[in-house]
């Protein structure tokens, strides 16, 4: 097997590339969880928080775009690898406690965020017939939730009995079982195969815009992953505020998307594979997601509470479940050689759309309430989905 993006392999085994992809993601999304769910006790402020988000996607973009470069010469799994270690470095930095410290580790997690997901697109793509792509790489995207949910779980609980340190400490020990497994995995999955010649600038913008289908989905990609990030973090507030919950019905009503989130990554993939439709599938999520976030931005306390947490679990199925069937979207229209920069460009788009998100409800908090931000990223949704349905339609074999 040629991991990279090369014509001819052998055929490895899919489940453990799988298997490794997927705890990558989650080990992913553990340690960007970490600092906030350790925040009441290391008494980290909500400005702390913001200044580490934003510098995990300062340096994100730029290694989701330029690393498809890198996965090509040094495979997946060493990417892997590669990413893991930035996340012990990164736990290592969290520990020490001061902003300064939480800056730079927010800063070498973007090295671990950026480049994960094209890694994976670029080895799975290789490994998965054309057939049973969508599913599988929803099951990949899974991930992020495995690892949100265990580190809620786990993470709370540690800093309580040891301390926030400890907690860090933890996520940084899996990442060095992660390396050694990624290593142990990486000779079955590598081969010598001279990599693609360097693309510049214009040639990895080309990879986008001169496909008008992967062009829209990048387009697409902005407010839909807006929309993810604005539900799993303002949603709770939006309950208090605007939908007449209390606290713990609020994070009840968050717990049922994310629960609607998991199983959307798996359902919608499998809608996908069945139907041999994902860019139908993605038209579909992104007006369901719109017309949740309207109906909960407008209407929402109208609804009775059963309502309301059903809304909330179809919320999640598309807001938190479209990742899965658009990655395998954007494999399937890449260039077979340029998989894993096509994903890595695309993404960039995506993560835009998670560095925007909170500014564009900040402002719309300030203006008219959190409201009249759900109902703007619903419009914002809708025009993503148009971008969709312009861009083209499913043709088997292409």
């Amino acid at each position: 097997m040629v991991d990279g993006n090369t014509a001819t392999r052998p055929a490895p085994a899919l489940l453990p590339a799988l298997g490794a992809m997927t705890a990558l993601q989650a080990l992913v999304a553990l340690a960007l969880f970490a600092p906030g769910v350790v925040a009441p006790r290391a008494h980290i402020e909500v400005w702390q928080l913001s200044m580490f988000s934003c510098a995990v996607f300062a340096v994100g973009i730029p290694a989701s775009f330029w690393g498809g470069g890198l996965i090509a010469r040094l495979g997946s799994m060493r990417i892997a690898s590669l990413c893991a270690a930035a996340i012990v470095a990164g736990m290592a930095l969290a520990s020490l406690g001061s902003s300064v410290a939480l800056l730079a580790a927010g800063l070498c997690l973007g090295l671990a965020m950026g480049p994960e997901t094209p890694a994976s697109a670029a080895l799975l793509s290789r490994l998965v017939t054309a057939e049973r792509r969508a599913f599988v790489f929803s099951v990949r995207q899974t991930g992020n939730q495995i690892g949100a949910v265990s580190g809620s779980l786990a993470l709370p609980a540690i800093a309580i009995a040891f301390g926030p340190a400890w907690c860090y400490a933890a996520v940084g020990v899996c990442a060095l079982l992660a390396i050694a497994v990624f290593e142990w995995l990486r000779p079955a999955y590598a081969g010598k195969v001279a990599p693609p010649p360097k693309l510049d600038l214009r040639a990895r913008l080309a990879l986008v815009t001169a496909d008008r289908r992967i062009a829209m989905l990048a387009l697409a990609s902005m407010p839909f992953s807006a929309m993810q990030v604005s539900l799993n973090t303002v949603f709770v507030t939006l309950g208090t505020r605007a939908l007449g919950l209390s606290h713990i019905e609020a994070g009840m009503a968050l717990a049922c998307a994310q629960a609607g989130g998991l199983v959307g990554r798996l359902g919608w993939g499998y809608v996908a594979m069945r139907l041999d439709a994902s860019r139908t599938v993605l038209v579909v999520i992104g007006l369901g997601m719109a017309f949740c976030a309207a109906l909960l931005g407008l209407d929402g306390a109208s609804l009775g509470r059963a309502w309301q947490f059903a809304v909330a679990a179809l919320f999640g199925l598309t807001a938190s479940g479209w990742n899965g069937v658009f990655i395998a979207e954007i494999a399937r229209l890449a260039p077979q050689d340029r998989i894993g920069e096509t994903t890595g460009a695309v993404l960039t788009a995506s993560y835009a759309g998670l560095l925007a998100a909170p500014a564009v409800v900040s402002i719309f908090d300030g203006v008219s309430g959190l409201g009249a931000a759900f109902f703007a990223l619903a419009c914002l949704a809708l025009c993503g989905t148009v971008a969709l349905i312009w861009g083209g339609h499913d043709k088997a074999g292409t």
